[in-house]
């Protein structure tokens, strides 16, 4: 197994949905489905297999997978994806049967039926049904219930349905057209989601039938119930109209856009297209451009409607291409876009974890980033960030990437001590000045490159400390950001001025990295420094309560609600005369109200 194929299977999804088997030629060999993608998946490369598999597999090379949110509309896709492509590994799927669907007849004296083709005869269809066993055992149960009549052809005397209450007998007496509408539209009501009700009064007759000892009777209602559970689940990967449409939903992250757009031919979708690009503009705007260039060379070949998520703009597409294009806020139509998004959003988060666990490429990006900036090799980089909120509890964070990864054990913190109020370009002299000057004393390994989080100002604050102060020439660059708070442009040189990267190189991706997790690791140390020092806070408020006093609570209650609700007695145990132990549950319990 090649190591792409080890990095894919390390990140699947634990999710329902379907998969597609690759080969060399980049051919489909098989499609399945699965409960449980990452499960199902990763088995196929485990384990002992019999000949067929073990065959199949030896010929994968890649696959792909499509994320569905229950496992019935796995079964669905997987049979639709089967048609489209033929697989030669799947054998028993490889015939004309499609799933089946409830009819009611387009006739004077209409019946149920179950079938497997829809066609334009003005009928009622329902489907389409994966458990073909479910259906059929549904369908008996709407027999029983309702008379419609039952005969293919209508004989010339009574049948026993008629004996047992379930036909009304149309073959000896007219049955009025209204009767025969109200049963329709009963029976329609019932598998256009009015089952709920039904299964209530199963449910109902279940447990009496199981009060009166009856239990081959209750047994019968419980199977019904399950039956109509099975076939009534709801799906989205199949529509009842038949309508040919594209669906279509896209997903960003870290200035890259994941477009998925999925085919849906005769109602079943059979196909889905998925484009990985960065963008630089406004992401709807941007959407909107890319749907717009899909389309532009398929005129003669557009589907009937095309769905949009709701931040797009389908009007102008609509009027362009003359076909219905909207953009659902409600229904089923509505959850396939969220559908279509969904997989979109996994297929970036897959692209990304699998960008960082190529070693070669990351070693590369170390190695190109210092061609670029012609520093040599920055095989240990160190970045810094400053976080403080309207200037309270400043502190600075600093992480280490050691060629290319993260280096967790030498991350350091730092609380800002020389500095009041929000000033980042003091807070960044001050941390550069007491990590490199520790550096010195203690003859520790000076990094290849620093890393600022922030632009002209603060670069030029760390270089006047490094080289001024400390007499140290250690590149340094910065990263800008954009106005939404993301890694937009690398700063570098003396002046500082912006370096040209383009933002689908790994280069510009290991940055964005560094960035993301200094900035992960500062803002966590800040809420951690903020939180502790509230809590100290609410007890400094109390006369006699000191620093030492202070920790030996926080030891022994270790919280401020324990202390609330505990009692006089409970504080005597550390030394705490009553007097004081009843301000200080007194005060915590009015800060509390």
């Amino acid at each position: 197994m090649n190591s792409s194929l080890k990095d894919k299977l390390a990140v699947l999804p634990e999710k329902p949905g379907c998969y597609l088997m690759k080969n060399k030629s980049g051919e489909i060999i098989y499609v399945g489905k699965a409960k449980v993608l990452k499960n199902r998946v990763r088995s196929y490369f485990t384990g002992s297999h019999d000949g067929k598999t073990q065959l199949l597999v030896s010929e994968i090379v890649d696959f792909e997978y499509i994320v569905v949110s229950s496992a019935i509309e796995a079964l669905v896709l997987e049979c639709n994806l089967i048609k489209q492509h033929n697989p030669r590994y799947n054998v028993m799927l490889r015939d004309d049967k499609t799933y089946p669907y409830i009819k009611i007849t387009n006739e004077k004296q209409p019946r149920l039926e179950i079938t497997r083709k829809v066609i334009k005869d003005k009928a009622r269809y329902f489907g389409p049904y994966p458990n073909a066993g479910a259906a059929s055992e549904v369908k008996k149960l709407l027999d029983r219930l309702y008379p419609l009549r039952k005969c293919r052809t209508i004989p010339k005397q009574v049948c026993l349905y008629y004996h047992m209450g379930q036909c009304l007998a149309p073959c000896i007496q007219d049955v009025a057209e209204e009767e025969n509408q109200r049963l329709v539209e009963e029976i329609s009501k019932f598998l256009d989601g009015g089952h709920e009700e039904m299964k209530q009064q199963l449910t109902g007759k279940m447990h009496q039938a199981a009060e009166n000892m009856e239990f081959e009777r209750a047994k019968e209602f419980r199977d019904q119930i399950i039956s109509i559970d099975a076939v009534m689940e709801k799906q989205k990967v199949t529509m009842m109209d038949t309508v040919d449409r594209d669906i279509i939903g896209y997903a960003v992250e870290k200035g890259w856009m994941c477009v998925q757009v999925f085919y849906m031919r005769q109602g079943k979708m059979i196909e889905r297209d998925t484009t990985s690009f960065p963008y630089y503009g406004d992401e709807a705007e941007d959407f909107m451009s890319y749907v717009s260039q899909f389309y532009y060379d398929k005129q003669n070949a557009l589907p009937k409607e095309i769905l949009l998520p709701e931040s797009s703009d389908p009007d102008l597409l609509a009027e362009w291409l003359g076909v219905k294009v909207h953009a659902p806020k409600r229904s089923k139509k509505r959850e396939l876009v969220q559908m279509a998004s969904e997989n979109a959003r996994i297929a970036l988060q897959e692209k990304f974890a699998l960008m960082s666990k190529d070693d070669a490429r990351t070693i590369q990006a170390v190695h190109n980033l210092g061609h670029i900036l012609g520093i040599g090799t920055p095989n240990r980089i160190e970045a810094f960030d400053n976080s403080n909120i309207q200037g309270t509890e400043p502190v600075s964070a600093m992480v280490v990437f050691t060629d290319g990864r993260p280096d967790k054990r030498e991350y350091r913190k730092f609380k800002i001590k020389t500095v009041e109020g929000p000033d980042d370009y003091g807070s960044m002299r001050e941390v550069i000045r007491r990590r490199y000057s520790r550096l010195l004393k203690e003859d520790g390994h000076m990094p290849d490159l620093i890393v600022i989080d922030g632009g002209k100002g603060q670069i030029s604050a760390a270089m006047d400390v490094l080289e001024n102060e400390l007499g140290l020439y250690i590149p340094v660059c910065g990263l800008a950001k954009d106005e939404k708070h993301k890694t937009a442009q690398l700063m570098f040189g003396d002046p500082p001025e912006p370096v040209e990267l383009k933002r689908d190189s790994y280069e510009f991706y290991l940055l964005q990295r560094v960035q993301d997790e200094v900035h992960r690791f500062a803002i966590t140390f800040h809420r951690q420094s903020r939180s502790k020092t509230m809590l100290s806070s609410q007890l400094d408020e109390i006369p006699g309560i000191g620093e030492k006093r202070r920790k030996l609570l926080f030891t022994h209650f270790g919280s401020l609600k324990k202390m609330r609700e505990a009692t006089v007695e409970d504080f005597r145990q550390l030394g705490i005369g009553d007097k004081l132990a009843k301000e200080i549950i007194s005060h915590l319990r009015k800060l509390e109200s």
